[in-house]
């Protein structure tokens, strides 16, 4: 469904995932795996590096509903270590943690964003928690007029409830929201069940598989699809 479809003229509100939407985590895992996996002579190629991850993470997310993403990173990190027989223990684990801090935005992150912040108010609601979060918001320049993070609501997307409680602490109705993400697993297919009109940012685009995000068995269509935040934001700003 193309934006010439989609009546956005209500939108006042832009609510969005983080990590893998704004913040590029893929490139963030494995410039950490990378040169500890090479350390201990153990080679997997990024596209192995990124599937196992996604495992680990759908798995403990099923386990533990209620833990924030940033949180989950140490489990990640012994479940593959694991299966790897890497040596590393808690200090490791705790430093594939604190490695989110760095993470990389995507080039077009800051000035789509910010291009977007001058019509709309933008609302980080994420899976990681507040510190994490706080940390991604000074990397694309500190353009998060709110965020709303797991350790907050007590569940992760794609539970209801976090819609709900988006939608109840910052005060707007569905139909002045607009819900981006590139993850169909965390936040297209919930916030489309949910009611909102969603634009999925395929970051992935001509990439095989899913990367580090868990796949879905059916794909949710968004009422946009674009493949940037640079896109997105041309579409946008064509009706205001």
């Amino acid at each position: 469904m193309n934006q010439g479809t989609v009546d956005t003229s209500a939108i006042t509100t832009l609510t969005f995932d983080v990590v893998g939407t704004v913040i590029d985590f893929e490139t963030g895992i494995l410039e950490w795996w990378r040169p500890h996996l090479e350390g201990q002579g153990i080679r997997i190629d990024d596209a192995g590096i990124l599937a196992a991850f996604a495992e680990a993470e759908d798995r403990l997310q099923r386990q533990r509903p209620d833990l924030p993403f940033t949180d989950m990173l140490p489990l990640i990190y012994h479940d593959l270590a694991a299966t790897w027989a890497l040596s590393g223990g808690e200090e490791a684990a705790g430093d594939f943690q604190s490695s989110i801090a760095h993470w990389p935005a995507f080039p077009d992150s800051e000035e789509a964003l910010r291009t977007l912040s001058q019509h709309f108010r933008l609302v980080a609601m994420t899976n990681a928690d507040a510190w994490a979060t706080r940390a991604m918001n000074r990397t694309v320049g500190n353009l998060f007029d709110d965020q709303v993070t797991c350790d907050e609501v007590g569940v992760n997307k794609p539970d209801q409830r976090f819609f709900q409680y988006v939608l109840d602490r910052i005060g707007v109705a569905k139909e002045e929201v607009l819900h981006f993400a590139q993850s169909q697993y965390h936040d297209i297919g919930g916030a489309k069940r949910f009611g909102l009109t969603t634009a999925w940012v395929e970051r992935r685009h001509g990439k095989e598989g899913g990367g580090a995000t868990p796949e879905v068995g059916e794909r949710t269509e968004p009422d946009i699809h674009v493949h940037s935040l640079a896109e997105l934001a041309e579409k946008l700003m064509g009706r205001v």
